[in-house]
């Protein structure tokens, strides 16, 4: 990720102390912060075509999530460091670093497990939060993307199997998961500078592990805590925007925002064209409702 500096024009680079470790940021502008998160494959190099444009209205603060891109990749078995609740206490630990004790989340994908359970945990920190291509609590939800489903449960696997077989040829996992996710079936909404980064980030065997982590905690610790607050009621309190790519959860399937609605009384819902990574393939319509919504 050398060069991926020229991707945020004035933002400044951050190393932050926070419960994983040092936690990566790059931070710019001015007025009410906004923390993006990235998801599956990425780091904070997902926002480059979104976060310049944010930071003309927003402090905005893109990082990289524990285990990904430059960030500390704590040890871990089980998932247990790579619970969304470990996540999201970097995530506080980075914006109060900054000086931000409250802000308005937008996350991507796994970001966006980290952003609920940050908001379910914390409500007084988020005066806004924005959800990209997730579902709430169940990642089969309606079957839309079996390829994406199936390699969640693939990720979620008991170590080491995954990593090992991802070890065999991590570049070549990392682009078809990617390229197999958008709607073209293509790398070319990445481009090339960007999936560099991607792939030197995650050709790594401590990072592929971590990544697996993520999703064993996902499958296992985050999916049981989630369970926990449905049964006692716990909402979403602050304004909240679902974004769906219209390849991932089809409108044909079953309603992703009348499944978000059961957890909140405030839950507004945006389509965009695109398939998982509406940040690189539909960009100038991500950022609109993005902006529209903060």
């Amino acid at each position: 990720m050398s060069d991926s500096a020229d991707f945020f024009p004035g933002f400044a680079s951050h190393w932050i102390d926070a419960p994983a470790g040092k936690i990566f940021a790059r931070v710019h502008g001015e007025g009410r912060p906004v923390v993006l998160l990235h998801g599956f494959g990425e780091t904070h190099v997902a926002w480059r075509k979104i976060a310049p444009a944010l930071a003309k209205r927003f402090t905005v603060v893109a990082m990289d999530l524990r285990g990904y891109g430059w960030s500390a990749v704590p040890a871990s078995e089980k998932g247990a460091q790579y619970t969304k609740r470990e996540m999201a206490a970097d995530v506080v630990a980075v914006m109060e670093s900054l000086g931000h004790v409250r802000f308005a989340l937008i996350g991507h994908d796994r970001g966006a497990r980290v952003g609920q359970r940050l908001a379910l945990d914390q409500p007084g920190r988020l005066d806004k939060i924005a959800l990209i291509n997730i579902a709430p609590i169940d990642d089969d939800f309606g079957d839309g993307d079996l390829q994406r489903v199936g390699r969640a449960r693939f990720l979620a696997a008991e170590a080491p199997k995954p990593e090992e077989l991802i070890g065999l040829d991590p570049i070549g996992f990392l682009d078809d998961a990617l390229m197999n996710a958008t709607t073209a079936k293509s790398l070319e909404p990445f481009g090339a500078e960007a999936l560099a980064a991607y792939r030197q980030a995650f050709n790594d065997p401590a990072r592929i592990h971590a990544c697996c982590e993520d999703f064993r905690a996902g499958a296992t610790i985050d999916r049981e805590q989630l369970a926990a607050d449905k049964a006692e009621g716990k909402k979403l309190a602050m304004p909240t925007l679902i974004v769906a790519g219209a390849a991932t959860f089809p409108a044909g399937g079953p309603s992703l925002v009348a499944a978000w609605r059961e957890w909140g009384d405030d839950i507004a819902e945006a389509r965009v064209d695109s398939g998982l990574y509406p940040m690189e393939e539909a960009p100038a319509e991500t950022l609109a409702v993005l902006e529209s919504f903060l």
